[in-house]
Parts: C-alpha cells; structure tokens; sequence
C-alpha cells in the first residue's frame, strides 16, 4: 500500500465537490439556520469553508481547522481570489489532540459547526496501523462479550460528534455533517439516551457513490441545539434536499421506530416473542466445517474430499439460499457439539474419522481468531442449543433487503442448520410452524416490522426487531382466518 492511500484511509478522506457543499449551504440557510461563528473541524481543501463564507453572509466568521498543511495551502491559494476571504480563518490542527471546548467557549453568538468527517472505523485504522484516533475509551458502554466480538467497532466520525455535544454544552448551537446514514442514527439514538438539548434534528440523504464513488448509504445529518427549550427526539429523513415531505422517525416503547405512522398503526403488536428468535451456527472456519457432498465423500471449502461419519453431519442452508429462496444444493456443516460448551472429547470415540479430520484441520480451528473460542473446548462451535434441533423451522436472513420469512423442514431425515446470518425459530411440528408463519406474514405483522427496519443498513433485519413482534396477540379468529388463507 501506499503512502498516499494508507493516509487516505486513515483519515477517511472523501473530500466534498465544491457544487455539493453549494448546495447544502444554501438548502442549511433555507431552513433558517444564522449562525453569527462556522466552523469546520476537518476542512480538507475547504469546499464548505468557502460555500459558509458564501451562502451565510451573516456570519462574522468561518474557521477551518485541518490537520494537512497542504490541504490548507491549496485553500489559501482559492481564497485569495474570493470576496469573502476577510471573515475566514484557517488553522492548522489535530482534531483529536485540540481543546474544543476552549475554543468554542471563547466564541460569542450562534455557533455553526459543519463539514464532513472522515468515513473510516476504528478497526480499519488498526488494521493498517493508522494514529487518527480518539484516546482508547469504551465510550458507548459495551460489555465484554460485544467488545470480544467486534460490536465495539466504532466509526470515527461517531465519536468525533458525540464530542460536539460536550463543545455545545449549555449554549444554542447547530451541526451540520456529512456522515454515513448509520452513523447519523447511532449519534441521534445516543442524544436521546443521554438527554442533550435537541430541538430539531433532520436527515437528509445524499448520492454517496455519485458525489464521493462511495458504496454507503450517507446523509447530511442536521442537529439544532438549545438548552432552553423542551427537547425533542423524533427526527425527519428526507430522500433529498427537495423532498418537502418525508417520514417521521423516533422512539417509542424502547424500539427505533423508521416510520412513525406506520408504526402506530400497528403498534399493539410489540410485545415480546414467544419464542426467542436465534442465530446460526457460528464457527468462523467455513473451508473447513462446511461440505458438499460428492462422489466418494465430502468436499470442504479447501477442495479436499474428506471421509466422515454422519452423525455430526447435517445439511446445511446459507443466508443467500434463505434470502433467495433456493433449493438445498447438498450443503452439510459439521456440529460438534449439541448446546454451547458441551465437551467435545467423545467424538474421538464416537466417530473416530470425524474426529482425525478436526484435528487434521487443528491449526485453522484452533487459530479461530475470537477469544470465545479460547475459553471453550476444543472445536467448538456457537448458535447451538435444544432449539437447533427440532425438525421444522422459520428462516429469514438478516442480510436480505426484504421481509421473506421460510419454511423449512427436515432434509434427509434431519434439522437443517444455518449459518449466522440466518435468524429463525424451531418447531417439534409442521402445523405449528405453518401457522406462526401465517401470522409473520399478515399484513399487520409485515407492517410493523417494516417499520421497525432501516433498509439501507448493512444487516438491516435483526434478532432485536424480530423478537418484539408478539404474534400471541393476535386474536383466535385472526389465527384461524390466516391459516384457512
């Protein structure tokens, strides 16, 4: 890797078309914002600098701050030939390493930060070795078992707007920041939780892959702040800077709510379900725990053939064979254990090849990255428990831009298993899984989990949202109506 692009990444540098940061300047100044101070923390080559100097004529000042002096030379130069050059200030400075909160307290008047923060996260910054961060803390409060897991992976930019919240403190203020869509909603779910002064929040999504050649759903994400009036947490997304109407978002009941209208409507829905919704197997070892079977034997994802037993063999459906409806393709996994934590030692015994084949493969098991395999016996797997093992089931994969829920039934004699981008619940018969899907699948059941779901993330369909539609409140004569259909 290069210099050049290692640095790139480490600091998340899509820099914004001169014509985009136009646009939303004039759009920020149509909704009403005057701020008397702007600022932007990370200017880069000063795109926003220059469209705030332009389109907020009231401002008695614009600052850019960034920490690449050529990026601040590159502006000096374009300011030169610009008419509001006396009101902009630059600075050169590290984000993470500047007292802001000084800075901003020393200002006087409505204060405007505004700008686009880097599209990078911690975990890629450590996996090339990258500086451009915030001190280590567990700013979002995970638990150990999250923290192990990956789910203490944060965006930069996350932190860098939290930290805004603390500059703001005690005074009206406003931000304005181009973001991932996700990591808007994280920061206003994070407002609300920590109570902080919002009175107006919007989001309002932009072109990603048109303006910066970014595969990620981003968003100008608007926060107006003022301690001195009722706070309020429902926020608007908006499709585009013209988009007069858009859809109300909020909390409600513990759930972030995508749609707020719809939501009502069926809102006699939440509950709890009753049964938890879980994951598939988790082993992180697909070329070797995952087969297909073929003349004369098993083939792993290696390309080796390998003679097993059958007894810790069972087919085997994917997240794309759920979410695309396709049938089983002869796909088998390999279960060592029957609930989590179980001692694996018996398959020495039990089935003595299966057992040669692990540890065969020993150096890719046992090197599984995770922690939680280190504290567990030897091979072992996760997602498993009683549930894994009765015979039918509802299958849906988290992956999938679509509610499509499945039947799935025994295959060969035995429980079809999953991978852990499957969620599903189990079954002893096929009648009660027939008439649970017929539930999940009413039009008032699709519509409150729609309105739970935020389509444009990565996972958008979760264990979380699943498990708070509690099909048990539907009336008998509902259930008996659904399943003559």
């Amino acid at each position: 890797m290069t210099t050049e692009k290692k640095r790139r990444i480490e600091f998340g540098d899509f820099q914004t078309p001169d014509d985009l940061a136009n646009q939303l300047c004039t759009y920020l100044h149509q909704l009403g914002l005057r701020p008397d101070v702007v600022i932007e923390p990370t200017c880069g080559v000063g795109a926003f600098v220059l469209a705030a100097a332009r389109a907020f004529p009231e401002a008695e000042e614009v600052r850019g701050i960034d920490i690449n002096g050529s990026y601040l030379d590159r502006l000096q130069e374009r300011l030169a030939a610009e008419p509001v050059t006396p009101k902009v200030r630059l600075d050169q400075a590290d984000f993470f390493s500047t007292d802001w909160q000084s800075i901003t307290q020393a200002l006087e008047g409505h204060l405007l930060i505004l700008g686009n923060l880097p599209w990078v996260t911690s975990s890629t910054q450590g996996a090339i070795g990258g500086t451009n961060l915030p001190e280590k803390t567990n700013f979002l409060g995970f638990n150990g078992f999250e923290a192990m897991t990956g789910k203490a992976n944060f965006d930069i930019s996350e932190w860098m707007l939290l930290d805004m919240f603390r500059w703001l403190s005690g005074r009206r203020g406003d931000v304005a920041m181009l973001v991932k869509t996700a990591v808007a909603r994280k920061v206003l779910a994070h407002a609300e939780r920590q109570g902080e002064p919002v009175v107006n929040a919007l989001i309002v999504e932009i072109d990603a892959k048109k303006h910066f050649g970014a595969f990620v759903d981003a968003c100008l994400l608007v926060i107006q702040l003022d301690p001195q009036a009722t706070p309020s947490y429902d926020y608007t997304i908006l499709k585009s800077v013209d988009d007069t109407g858009g859809r109300r978002v909020g909390h409600r009941q513990g759930l972030t709510i995508s749609d707020l209208d719809a939501f009502s409507a069926c809102s006699f829905l939440v509950g709890q379900s009753p049964q938890k919704w879980r994951s598939g197997v988790k082993h992180d070892a697909s070329g070797v725990m995952e087969f297909t079977r073929v003349p004369g034997g098993y083939e792993n994802g290696l390309g080796e053939i390998a003679d097993l037993e059958d007894q810790y063999l069972f087919p085997l459906l994917k997240g794309s064979d759920i979410g695309s409806n396709k049938d089983w393709r002869s796909k088998f996994v390999l279960v060592t254990q029957r609930t989590v934590g179980q001692d694996t030692a018996p398959i020495r015994v039990i089935a003595p090849k299966t057992w040669a084949y692990l540890e065969a493969h020993a150096t890719q098991l046992d090197g599984r990255g995770s922690s939680i395999y280190a504290k567990n016996p030897r091979f072992s797997i996760f997602g498993i428990g009683d549930y894994a093992f009765r015979p039918w089931r509802i299958a849906i994969c988290g992956l999938y831009k679509a509610l499509r829920f499945r039947l799935v039934g025994p295959i060969e004699g035995r429980p079809v298993m999953f991978d852990d981008t499957v969620y599903f619940l189990s079954f002893d018969t096929e009648e009660e899984a027939r008439n649970v899907l017929n539930l999940l699948q009413s039009p008032q059941a699709t519509s409150l989990l729609s309105s739970l779901i935020f389509w444009d993330e990565k996972r958008p369909i979760k264990t979380s949202i699943l498990n708070s539609l509690d099909w048990s409140r539907f009336g008998d004569s509902d259930q008996t109506q659904m399943t003559l259909l």
